[in-house]
């Protein structure tokens, strides 16, 4: 069995990190941006799963699982937070909800 090239999975991290990217700088609407910032998150654990496999060693697979508990905690804060401006504001769109004052 062959295993993919360090190489390969890196160019894979990094042009999924570099879409994340691109997408929370872009978008203006805040769940948008949350879903770019998640991409980001799984290009990173890409990389530490690669590099892990390509070491054959577990700690990239051990910072995947810290990265995917970060990811869901990020999500239950962050859609809650967006529920609340939508229930209040009636927009997600971050031009608008930067101009509040508190």
């Amino acid at each position: 069995m062959t295993t993919i090239p360090l190489m390969h999975v890196l160019i894979l991290a990094s042009t999924l990190f570099g879409i994340g990217f691109v997408g929370v700088i872009v978008r203006k609407n805040a769940l948008f941006m949350l879903m770019s910032l998640e991409v980001m998150l799984n290009a990173t654990g890409v990389a530490f799963i690669g590099a892990g496999a390509t070491w054959q060693q577990a700690d990239g697979q051990v910072m995947f699982i810290l990265i995917l508990t970060l990811a869901a905690a990020e999500v239950a804060v962050g859609l809650a937070l967006l529920i609340c401006l939508q229930n209040k504001h009636q927009t997600l769109d971050v031009d608008v909800l930067s101009r509040l004052k508190g």
